[in-house]
């Protein structure tokens, strides 16, 4: 989902209103820490849900973990 070109994003406007005062180092490393494992468990879920629809098991990505592939033009 794009944000649009001018403005603040809906995600930047909640983050603005929840932190309209100072909090504390600490408390900025915390959210910081929660919005990452946030994003990641929602990027492995959606990794998971397409390994699952294609078939796609463990040993496979260990597989293609070991394969090298090069770009057209010797890179």
């Amino acid at each position: 989902m794009l944000a649009q070109k001018s403005g603040l994003s809906n995600i930047q406007k909640e983050l603005l209103k929840l932190y309209a005062n100072n909090i504390s180092d600490e408390e900025l490393f915390e959210v910081k820490r929660l919005l990452s494992e946030y994003f990641a468990k929602k990027a492995t879920d959606e990794l998971d849900k397409y390994l699952d629809e294609h078939g796609i098991d463990e040993a496979e990505l260990i597989r293609w973990s070991h394969e090298h592939h090069r770009s057209e033009g010797g890179n």
